[in-house]
């Protein structure tokens, strides 16, 4: 995770717009929740784990 910790905000601008460009600006909050519900469902499925 320390390659997480290490991205700075002008790293993620630039990730922004090139998601932005690579799914256009109709998908992408479509895009957004399906991500949203992936990270909820792993988190779900971590707690049922441990």
């Amino acid at each position: 995770m320390s390659l997480l910790n290490n991205i700075g905000s002008t790293e993620l601008i630039v990730l922004a717009l090139i998601v932005l460009v690579l799914f256009g600006g109709k998908k992408l909050p479509e895009l957004a929740r399906g991500v949203g519900d992936s990270i909820k469902e792993f988190r779900k499925a971590a707690k049922e784990t441990a």
